[in-house]
This record gives C-alpha cells, sequence and structure tokens, in this order.
C-alpha cells in the first residue's frame, strides 16, 4: 500500500473513531457506534500492516490471531457485573504496550538491537538531532511514564473491583507528601534520562517506569469504593494518552488521533462522573470516601423502626398505582433481575400505570452501566432518565421502587454535613409516597455509609434475593 493510500485508509478509520463516539453518545445509536468503532479499528490494522516496508507477517499473524480468539471468548462469555473488572483489566494492557513501545523505540535509537525492533518503531525516528531529539526523548519519557502509571493503576483497579483487595481506601501517613515525593523523583530521573548517553538513558528509564507504577498503585489505592467508577473513566483517559504518547513514538498518526480521542473523552466523562457526585477531580485523585462495603450498621447507628413487605403486597401496591419509579443499582445487576423487571414493566404499563427508570451517574460500578442492563433487557428508551431530568418530579410518584441501590438514595448526603457522602446529589426518592427497597439484609452500600432511608415512615423493606423477588412480584401481577 502506497503511502497515499495508508493516508487516506487512516483518515477514514479516525472519522470512524469519531462517529463512534458520537453514537455511543446515545442509547439508540450505540450498537451502531460500536460498529463503527470494529470497522474503523479493522481498517486501521489493515492499512498499517499493508506498509510496503513491513515483512513481519508470521509474527503480526502469531500474536494478533490468538490476541483476536482471546477477545473474542472474554467478550461472550463475561457477565455485565464483571464488566468494569474487564474494562479496567484492558486499560492496563494499553499501559504496558506503551511501556514496551518506549523502550523499543529508546533501544532502536541509541543503537541496540537494530534488526529486532522492526521497521515499523523505526519510522520517521532516524537521524534525529537537536531540538528534534529533545523531543523525542520527551516523547518517548512521559509516555513511559504515563504507561506505567496506567498498568499499576488498572491492575490495583481490578483488583479492587474483582474483591481480590479491599475497597477500602488506604490512607498512608503524609501520603500527599508521598506523591509529591514521587513525581519530584520523576522529573529528576527525566532530566537525568535527558542528559544521558545515548547508551545509557535506558537504566534512568526503567527506574522512571518503576516509580510511576508505585505512584500508579498508591494514587488507585487510596481512592475508595465510592469513586470506583470515576476510576475506570479516569483509567479509561490515562490509557488513551499512553496510546497517544506511543503514537508519536512510533510516528504514528493514526494512533496519535485515536488516543487523543479516547484521553479526552475519558477526562470529560470523569469530569462529568465528579460533578454527578459534587466532587472534584482532584479531590478523587487524592483520596476518595469509602470505607469497607457490606458493613451492617452499628445497633442504633441511625435509629427508627424497620417496615417490611413481602412481594404479594408490593404486586397490589404497585397495581394501586398511576406512577412508579424504579431506581436500579449494582445489587440488579449483581441478580440479573432486569430481565423480570422489563416484564413488570411491560404489564404496568399494559394497565395504564405510568412507570419510569431514574438512572444515577454513578449507578454501578461503571458508567452507564445501569443503562446497558436496560437496554439488553429492551426496556425503552424514552422511559429512562437521567437524575436530573426526574428529580424535580419524584413528589408525583405513588411507588419508588429501589432494587440493589443503596449509596445513590441515601438522604444523609443532603440532610447529613458530616456524612462522608455529604454533597453528593442524588434521587430523593423519600419524597415519593411509597419507597419499596430491595435488599438483602441491613448492611450499608459501597461506600460503607448508613442509610437513613431505611427508616423514613414511608419505607417498606423487601428482604431477599432481588431476582427472586422480582419473579415472585411478576408472577402475582400476572
Amino acid at each position: 500500500m502506497t503511502t497515499e493510500l495508508r493516508t487516506i485508509a487512516y483518515i477514514a478509520a479516525a472519522v470512524l473513531f469519531i462517529l463512534s463516539l458520537g453514537g455511543l453518545s446515545n442509547q439508540e445509536t450505540a450498537r451502531r457506534g460500536n460498529l463503527y468503532g470494529v470497522l474503523g479499528m479493522l481498517l486501521a490494522l489493515l492499512a498499517t500492516a499493508a506498509h510496503e516496508s513491513f515483512g513481519g507477517y508470521g509474527v503480526l499473524a502469531a500474536a494478533a490471531i490468538p490476541a483476536a480468539i482471546l477477545g473474542a471468548i472474554l467478550a461472550s462469555r463475561v457477565q455485565m457485573t464483571a464488566m468494569p473488572q474487564l474494562v479496567a483489566i484492558l486499560h492496563s494492557f494499553v499501559g504496558a504496550a506503551a511501556v514496551l513501545v518506549g523502550f523499543a523505540t529508546h533501544l532502536h535509537a541509541g543503537g541496540h538491537d537494530q534488526g529486532a525492533v522492526g521497521e515499523l518503531v523505526a519510522q520517521g525516528k532516524a537521524a534525529l538531532e537537536g531540538a528534534e531529539h529533545a523531543v523525542h526523548l520527551i516523547e518517548i519519557y512521559v509516555g513511559v511514564c504515563i504507561g506505567s502509571l496506567t498498568f499499576t493503576g488498572s491492575v490495583i483497579a481490578w483488583g479492587k473491583l474483582q474483591g481480590v483487595i479491599t475497597s477500602k481506601p488506604l490512607m498512608l501517613p503524609a501520603r500527599h507528601f508521598l506523591n509529591v515525593l514521587l513525581l519530584a523523583g520523576l522529573a529528576f530521573m527525566g532530566f537525568l534520562f535527558f542528559d544521558a548517553p545515548a547508551s545509557g538513558g535506558a537504566g534512568w528509564l526503567l527506574w522512571a517506569t518503576l516509580v510511576s507504577g508505585v505512584l500508579g498503585v498508591h494514587l488507585v489505592m487510596a481512592i475508595g469504593g465510592a469513586d470506583m467508577p470515576v476510576v475506570v473513566s479516569m483509567l479509561n483517559s490515562y490509557s488513551g494518552w499512553a496510546a497517544s504518547a506511543a503514537g508519536f513514538m512510533l510516528g504514528n498518526d493514526l494512533l496519535i488521533i485515536t488516543g487523543a480521542l479516547v484521553g479526552s473523552s475519558g477526562a470529560i466523562l470523569s469530569y462529568i462522573m465528579c460533578r454527578g457526585m459534587n466532587r472534584s477531580f482532584l479531590s478523587v485523585i487524592l483520596g476518595g470516601f469509602g470505607t469497607e462495603g457490606g458493613v451492617a450498621p452499628a445497633p442504633g447507628a441511625v435509629g427508627g423502626e424497620v417496615r417490611t413487605i413481602d412481594a404479594p403486597a408490593t404486586a397490589d401496591l404497585l397495581r394501586a398505582s398511576r406512577k412508579v419509579v424504579i431506581i436500579p443499582g449494582y445489587g440488579m445487576a449483581v441478580a440479573q433481575a432486569q430481565h423480570s423487571l422489563a416484564e413488570i414493566t411491560r404489564l404496568l404499563r399494559d394497565r395504564g400505570v405510568t412507570v419510569k427508570f431514574a438512572i444515577h451517574p454513578v449507578a454501578g460500578r461503571l458508567p452507564g452501566h445501569m443503562n446497558v442492563l436496560l437496554a439488553e433487557a429492551n426496556v425503552p428508551y424514552d422511559i429512562v432518565e437521567e437524575m436530573e431530568e426526574i428529580n424535580a418530579h419524584l413528589p408525583e410518584y405513588d411507588v419508588a421502587m429501589v432494587i440493589g441501590a443503596n449509596d445513590i438514595v441515601n438522604p444523609s448526603a443532603l440532610d447529613d454535613p458530616s456524612s462522608p457522602i455529604a454533597g453528593m446529589p442524588v434521587l430523593e426518592v423519600w419524597k415519593c409516597g411509597n419507597v419499596i427497597v430491595m435488599k438483602r439484609g441491613m448492611a450499608s452500600g459501597y461506600a460503607g455509609v448508613d442509610n437513613p432511608l431505611f427508616y423514613r415512615p414511608n419505607t417498606l423493606m423487601l428482604f431477599g434475593d432481588a431476582k427472586k423477588n422480582v419473579d415472585a412480584i411478576l408472577a402475582a401481577i400476572r
């Protein structure tokens, strides 16, 4: 493939990636957006492999074919509840790739093992002198540091989401000073790397990789469970910038564009998530709230009487209502109750009951987690509303049904200035006529914060497995 044809293919792939992001911004067009992304990536891979000086097709096939098979198997088998973990670990691969590309590029430019790295790595990096050489070193150093931080941070995020590592934030003494010290060390090692001869800079690059990796571990370990959706989005942004840095090192325009798209969109999404939690991005990075998830409140910590209800009585209450709002949370995802819930919605709407779903920006463990689950169950898009759209109308609803959500409906965020989640916008479900909360028990949510909603006079607790309770409600309505 000639340079002109490859450039045209790269431009077309970049346009497809932009269309993909545009499609993913709306539920109705998300499937088409995914298709655009797949086509763009396929076109980019074919155009890169068709480079006239590229000859390593055997190596490429040996790496790409098993990776494609493994990716297809993982995508087909992963449960929606495990999707955040999968996204986090995929981010780590991008970071690791940026580190490897950085070392390969530096070793090649320094005259080490000229034939082993390949033509693609060397493209556009020959005969660099003066200011251009300095820019090249900056590309390598920054790319490796971002990649290493992304790799280790993503692995820790995966461990927290998977439950391998506690969701409780690690608050070391003088942790902010430690972060500043690590950053200062990276800056000093960067100076030594730039000043070192071509044959001696690899050692400082290796030390920078280790230090930035430690920084990535410490930054994510200090973030509590309630902030994990923001962390996933933030790591998505980091992986994009790491990919863009790799594009600069390789002289690949498409990789630069793609990385910039991912990095900027991830940063915007992180900002939106932080705004939904009434938290600054910097406060999340420097250590979020949250303790052990699933810890039961101490006796008398909140106080009040708990009123319970069973599935048949819940069905009667729903049938007698004019307007019902459903608030899904991570518990619904774990129980896989969305399909039965969609059928309940259909039956109630057939009876003339107005049914809406209310989605909090940080519901679940991943941005858009609940929207994906509801779309999977074929819940109509026009009855799914965001928190900002529906909060003012909640007093009009006869019943609010909370399924597996906790922190996002906690009134202490508004009523208790001393609460760790004080100021966080929540769905004000207690303003509805009745509130039915489905939970296994009285344990606190992922942030480890007690919820006074359970003791409100208009709240009824429906204890047990969400899937079994929803199925029982469905059978009673039928």
